[in-house]
């Protein structure tokens, strides 16, 4: 029998979750969260073991990732070689894992009547997994090929780079991912057997006791209870203890520098970090969350908006992030231009001036309680998650937190403790900090380079004086706290609307068509208004293509101060280009929709070019063109396939050569053209009556269309553009090959494209179908039995 607690009624969810919920703990001490949902068509459980990288033993880095993928091979009841990707794979689902500093997790999703063999082959992960010599071998090449894909990714360089400079024998500055060298190579030079090492590994540290498991079920939670107790009670439970680790990885001599890198895109980025004690402990008082909302806000008077002000970011975030429950880092992360990274002193001396206003501004309980609002309203009528993300989610987060707490974490603040507050900002001091700045431009000025990824830097002292000079001759701006949100959603009612199963045509005139569906499953306060744009002018030539894309990214940047409050309260728009003209998507919350929406709207009709801030987005848009050759292999693939079949697609080679040459007014003599002509397929759905849904298309058309001088007039039919394809002849095959963008990436890539039909929904099923039952044989034929490379997918 199972020590069981049904305490569900004590674990706190959101007003809107139907779904029932149980903890239990077994004999063996593994604690498990029961998930019922009646509702769902699909099952997911997750697996946290609270052993991760950190735990590898010295010598052996990537142990821990390696027996990750170990796990997946086989087991003793089930022998045959991923038997278990094969089975989710071909009922429906999926499965994978990711190993952390001081856990691993695994999870699989699958249709919910074949849920119980699935939870059967994924329990004996864990009970008598079959570690053979042969895929010992075959998987440390996988690992390798993992290395070798992130090997030339900023982010995976840099963050190994942060973790070398840190304290020697500290877990942090271990290399977890693992490869060649280090699951084989060094091993085998030092007598080691790699198969026993992972055998040893796992026996001493998967321990019933330090796992945590969620099971998201379709049936009744006794069920659901009774099949947990069946599979998993037979975890062996040797009451391991915790890891733990004493003391924070970056002491006095690794503070107060200036660590420059060589990056491998042509970006510059600068990364201010401070240690401190984590938060965690603190999540009801949320100190960091505060601090965040401020340091991070894009609002008039932010920090950001006057770097962006002055043309020397591109973007800006600040986070907590965790080395372990103990000990974390705060760190500011600012996107740069080139004219930013030349005045990278004042900008470093803009923060801290900033954080200084924090001080000096006290805690504000109105910022605190607007935090709190917001996260109280979207915690309530927050959307479902797909069944294996919110497996995912709670299980890596169950041992950080109370029980009560598992499905909230930290997203309810709701104990103001203006001193814990004051306590972390005290830790963003010059003397508690080391600032990473990162170019292309420090190539050749480097000394050191970093073991495992190779990326070059050097590392100056700063004096205590140093960062006080850059405040003071940094430039005098207007820096205070944010306003009061008007965004914020007060009334949450639900629309009394007639129920409509399927889309409704409302209206149809020569400017628009209308489609209304209201909603009438989730009850929550939430719409969506998409409007297609129809412009024949928008991208009929790779210069309309590209200038509407920068006409996009210039909306955005002049809304963007605006639009923060907005997306703080749930509220988003998003514009994407499409083949014949451009998408707006307004939703969320829809109390205060219509004003967003009308907002964009107008910024659109009065749109004009900022000869300054048109210079930073065709920067942007150069650095992003030019750095796509060091996206993987894979991407460039699929690139290349995109130009030969899709008939608006325009190389990227034209775009940087027209880039070269564009000034200002190209664009204020493209927009009026590319709006001259235009129709819109508008949708609304969610909670909006029809009256009100079509009251806003009349006022977009009354904005667009109408007036002594419209920016639009309606498309002539001929005018209307379809997405054309280039039909490939039956019978024949054609081969493209070219050599990597990135003369230093030695990986490769193959895409083989298969022209099916033209787009037919009964068709469309059937290719999904077969992609579901061949895609797992596809990637074992590929990865595992020719050992082709890490990433292989068959996809439609």
């Amino acid at each position: 029998m199972a020590m069981t607690m049904v305490d569900g009624d004590c674990i706190i969810k959101a007003r809107n979750d139907k779904r029932e919920y149980r903890r239990v703990v077994l004999e063996n001490s593994l604690e498990a969260l029961l998930i019922s949902d009646p509702d769902t068509d699909k099952c997911a459980a997750s697996m946290d073991v609270g052993v991760g990288h950190f735990s590898d033993p010295k010598g052996i880095e990537g142990l821990a990732h390696f027996l990750e993928h170990m796990l997946f091979y086989a087991s003793e009841k089930y022998p045959e070689e991923e038997s278990f990707a094969k089975y989710t794979s071909q009922h429906g689902g999926e499965t994978n894992a990711f190993t952390d500093s001081d856990s691993t997790n695994y999870h699989f999703v699958a249709n919910a009547d074949c849920f119980e063999e699935a939870l059967d082959r994924f329990s004996q992960f864990f009970v008598k997994p079959l570690m053979s010599p042969n895929a010992v071998q075959r998987e440390i090449q996988a690992v390798d090929s993992e290395f070798q894909m992130n090997f030339l990714s900023d982010s995976w360089r840099i963050s190994q780079l942060q973790r070398h400079l840190s304290m020697e024998g500290h877990p942090y500055r271990k290399f977890g991912a693992g490869n060649r060298q280090t699951l084989e190579v060094q091993p085998k030079a030092k007598g080691i057997d790699i198969r026993q090492e992972l055998i040893k590994f796992y026996e001493e540290n998967y321990s019933a006791n330090l796992m945590r498991l969620v099971v998201y079920g379709k049936g009744s939670l006794d069920k659901i209870q009774d099949l947990v107790v069946e599979k998993f009670q037979a975890i062996c439970n040797n009451n391991q203890s915790c890891f733990h680790i004493s003391g924070h990885p970056c002491l006095g001599e690794h503070l107060q520098v200036l660590v420059k890198a060589v990056p491998v895109c042509d970006d510059h980025m600068l990364q201010i970090q401070w240690p401190m004690p984590a938060t965690i402990h603190h999540y009801k008082e949320a100190p960091c969350s505060y601090l965040t909302h401020l340091i991070e806000h894009e609002g008039e008077g932010s920090l950001f908006h006057a770097l962006k002000r002055l043309g020397w970011a591109t973007g800006l975030y600040a986070c907590e992030s965790y080395v372990d429950s103990n000990s974390s880092f705060f760190d500011v992360v600012i996107g740069m231009t080139d004219a930013g990274h030349e005045h990278m002193q004042d900008i470093v001396g803009l923060l801290f001036k900033y954080i200084d206003i924090l001080h000096q501004s006290s805690i504000c309980k109105w910022i605190y309680d607007e935090i709190a609002a917001i996260h109280e309203m979207m915690f309530h009528n927050q959307d479902k998650n797909s069944p294996m993300s919110y497996a995912v989610s709670i299980a890596s987060n169950m041992k950080l937190y109370p029980p009560k707490d598992w499905l909230v974490m930290s997203s309810l603040p709701s104990k103001f403790n203006p001193s814990i507050i004051h306590a972390v900002l005290e830790k963003l001091s010059s003397r508690n900090s080391r600032i990473f700045w990162v170019s292309k431009k420090f190539e050749g000025e480097t000394g050191m380079v970093e073991p495992w990824y190779a990326t070059a830097y050097c590392v100056d002292k700063l004096t205590d004086s140093t960062i006080q000079e850059w405040v003071q001759h940094a430039p005098s701006e207007n820096l205070c706290l944010p306003v009061v949100n008007q965004f914020i959603a007060t009334d949450l009612s639900l629309k009394e609307t007639k129920k409509v199963m399927f889309p409704v045509l409302l209206r149809k005139t020569s400017f628009s068509t209308l489609w209304y569906k209201p909603d009438t499953v989730f009850s929550a306060p939430k719409a969506t208004v998409k409007l297609k744009f129809n412009c024949p002018y928008a991208c009929n030539s790779p210069d309309a293509a590209l200038l509407a894309r920068i006409f996009k990214h210039l909306l955005c940047d002049y809304l963007n101060e605006y639009a923060y409050y907005a997306a703080l309260a749930g509220l988003y728009y998003e514009i994407d280009l499409t083949d014949d003209g451009f998408e707006l998507d307004v939703s969320g919350y829809n109390h205060k929709l219509r004003i967003l929406l009308d907002t964009v709207l107008k910024a659109m009709a009065d749109f004009t070019v900022k000869p300054e801030r048109f210079s930073v987005i065709k920067e942007m848009l150069t650095k992003s063109c030019q750095n796509f050759k060091f996206d993987e292999p894979s991407n460039h693939a699929s690139y290349y396939c995109s130009l030969i079949l899709n008939d608006h697609s325009w190389p990227l080679e034209e775009n940087l050569e027209r880039l070269e040459t564009l000034k200002p007014k190209d664009l204020s003599q493209f927009t009026p053209t590319m709006l001259s002509r235009a129709f819109l397929e508008c949708y609304t759905a969610g909670n909006i009556e029809r009256e009100e849904a079509e009251s806003i298309v009349q006022h977009i058309e009354d904005v667009l269309f109408k007036g002594s001088h419209p920016i639009c007039k309606p498309v002539k039919p001929s005018q209307l553009m379809k997405s054309r394809l280039i039909i490939l002849d039956e019978g024949v095959n054609y081969v493209y090959s070219t050599g990597g963008l990135n003369p230093n990436d030695e990986n490769s890539a193959l895409l083989h494209y298969i022209q099916i039909h033209q787009d037919d929904i009964a068709l469309n099923v059937k290719l999904q179908l077969f992609t579901f039952i061949a895609s797992h044989e596809a990637f074992h034929q590929l990865r595992t039995v020719e050992q082709l490379g890490y990433s292989c997918s068959l996809t439609n």
